[in-house]
Order: structure tokens, then C-alpha cells, then sequence
């Protein structure tokens, strides 16, 4: 089919309903009108999909209905449903995708921190790497719980400081390099303080401050070195897809991934920041970072799993992604 031809017959009513969407007001003629060159444009958009897959002009006209739709059924009540099914069935589908990846690095991050941690409490002179004497004395008795200091901006601390973690395991997740050297270190360095601190007979001391917060706070650690390690994996296995589609899909689902963390690191850095240094009793405290965790699991794996039963990936819809240029084989 010439696409050409097929655009000179077709465009002025593509133009009028372009026209007709950016109108504010709309009268009864009009409103059917807009009906009309909907339904039109819309049949024009098939026969383009289907004959003649010109990917520019395929998502002009994907955005032309988009708005169009919006304009028909209302923007507003268009706009929540979007959010709605953001965080009802996108998110929680973009996490349940990469929930084995999660596990996976979970599993190894506290295989390696265990393994710090009883080497810094029980090797001869190992505890010496964390500084002098009197230093680890100051750590141990003060330092560690005074770093919990309640408040909003401890809070906003905290919440940037492991935004920025995980946005790198997400961002640079690409390489495959750095999201193992940053977890690594992140294992080492936890494990070690457990262990400086169970080697002066405070390990109880440290599970009632690490707890609290970081079940949630690791687990969201976990979630987007996942997302970042399984990227990774698709560029050197990509399955059937191109390399390139693959990527570009699973990279649009690892965005929502992160752009879920987002919110997921908020409520943890609320919980160490109001909760893991407050007054409190320890078994409290960690009951309630224990609720947390459980309600991030229940909302991936009950809404995530539905989700995904129904064929949600975490990826965005046809219409928001852009239509895919077409491929031989």
C-alpha cells in the first residue's frame, strides 16, 4: 500500500479531529463529529498496523486517539485511572517480574554479610580494620545508635541516601559490573558492623536498630539490584526477541521498577527516621518493620501476581511505548 497516497485521502480529517480535540468546548455537532473522525482515524490506524507499518506515522495517530479518548471520556477521570492502574497493576506487575531476581540477590547479599560478620567477630585481629580501640569503643557504645536520630530530616536523609543507592544498581544495572561491586560492598560493610558490634557483646543492639527499617530498606536494595542484574541478562540473552526490543522493554519495566522504589524507600525512610530511633520498645519496633515488609510482599505477589495472570509485564502499553518499527524474520 502507498502509505503517501493512503495519507493525502485521509489527512484533512486527521487534521479536523486534531483540530476538534484541542477545542475546549465542544457543541453537539461538533461532539459528533469528534465521534465520527474517532472511529475513522481509528479504522486508518489498523489498516496502517496492518499494510503498511510506518512507525512515525503509526504513533502520530496513536497519540492523535490517545488524546482524542481522553477528550471523549473525560480527561480528569481519564488522568486518575491512569494513576489508579499505575500503582494497582503496573508497579506491582514490574515487581512481581523481577521478584526471583530479588530472592536471588537477596540470598547472596546475606551469604556474603553472614560471612563478614563472623570473620570480623571470631578472626583474631579482624576487628582492628575498623579503626583504633578507642575508635571501635566510641562506635560500639555511642556512634551506632546516635545515627538514629528521629526526625523529618533524618527521615529525607535517609531516603535520598538509598534513592541514590538504588537508582544506580537500576540505572548502571546495564553494565553487570557495578551492581555486584555495589552490593558487595554494601554486604561487607553491614556484615562488618554486625560483627564489630557482636564482637563487643552488642549484636542485640544492632538486629533492634537495624531491623525496624531494614527489612524493608534491604528488600528494596534487593528489588532494584534485581531489576538492574536482569537487564543486564537480557542484553546477553535476549530470547527471541531482537536484542534491541528486549531491551527496550525491559528497560521501560525497569524504570517502573524504580520509579516504584521511589515510594517504596519513602515509607522505609519514615520508618528509620520515626520509628527505629524513637522510644519504643525493640520488639515494637520490629514488628512493625515486619508489617511493612510483609505488605511490600502481599501487594507484589496478590496484585502483581493477578496482574501478571491477566498479562501485565510492568512495561507500558502499546499506545504510551510507541509502535514498534517492523523487523524481518
Amino acid at each position: 500500500m502507498d502509505v503517501d497516497a493512503y495519507r493525502a485521502v485521509h489527512e484533512s480529517d486527521w487534521q479536523r479531529l486534531s483540530v476538534l480535540v484541542r477545542r475546549r468546548r465542544l457543541d453537539g455537532t461538533e461532539a459528533d463529529e469528534l465521534v465520527r473522525l474517532y472511529q475513522s482515524t481509528a479504522t486508518d490506524l489498523s489498516v496502517l498496523r496492518t499494510r503498511a507499518p510506518d512507525p512515525v506515522l503509526i504513533s502520530e495517530l496513536s497519540v492523535l486517539l490517545a488524546r482524542s479518548r481522553s477528550k471523549l471520556t473525560g480527561s480528569s477521570d481519564s488522568s486518575w485511572r491512569d494513576v489508579v492502574r499505575l500503582f494497582a497493576v503496573t508497579i506491582p506487575a514490574a515487581f512481581y517480574r523481577v521478584r526471583w531476581w530479588t530472592v536471588g540477590v537477596m540470598v547472596v547479599f546475606l551469604a556474603i554479610a553472614v560471612a563478614a560478620g563472623w570473620w570480623m567477630a571470631t578472626a583474631p585481629g579482624a576487628v582492628e580494620v575498623m579503626g583504633t580501640a578507642s575508635q571501635r569503643e566510641d562506635y560500639v557504645q555511642n556512634a551506632f545508635a546516635e545515627y538514629y536520630d528521629p526526625g523529618t530530616d533524618f527521615a529525607v536523609t535517609v531516603w535520598t541516601n538509598n534513592a541514590w543507592i538504588a537508582a544506580q544498581l537500576v540505572g548502571l544495572g546495564i553494565t553487570g559490573v557495578w551492581p555486584v561491586f555495589v552490593l558487595a560492598t554494601n554486604a561487607v560493610s553491614v556484615g562488618a558492623a554486625g560483627g564489630l558490634m557482636a564482637s563487643e557483646g552488642e549484636l542485640d543492639v544492632f538486629l533492634a536498630l537495624i531491623l525496624p527499617h531494614g527489612l524493608m530498606e534491604l528488600t528494596a536494595v534487593f528489588v532494584a539490584g534485581g531489576a538492574g542484574l536482569r537487564l543486564f541478562w537480557t542484553a546477553v540473552a535476549p530470547g527471541p526477541r531482537t536484542r534491541g526490543r528486549a531491551l527496550a522493554e525491559e528497560g521501560r519495566a525497569t524504570m517502573i521498577v524504580a520509579l516504584g522504589l521511589v515510594f517504596v524507600l519513602g515509607i522505609s525512610g519514615l520508618v528509620e527516621g520515626f520509628v527505629t530511633g524513637s522510644d519504643l520498645a525493640w520488639w515494637l519496633k520490629i514488628v512493625i518493620g515486619a508489617v511493612v515488609l510483609a505488605a511490600y510482599w502481599v501487594y507484589t505477589l496478590v496484585l502483581g501476581g493477578r496482574a501478571a495472570a491477566a498479562g501485565e509485564t510492568g512495561d507500558l502499553s502499546a499506545e504510551e511505548a510507541g509502535e514498534l518499527a517492523p523487523t524481518a524474520g
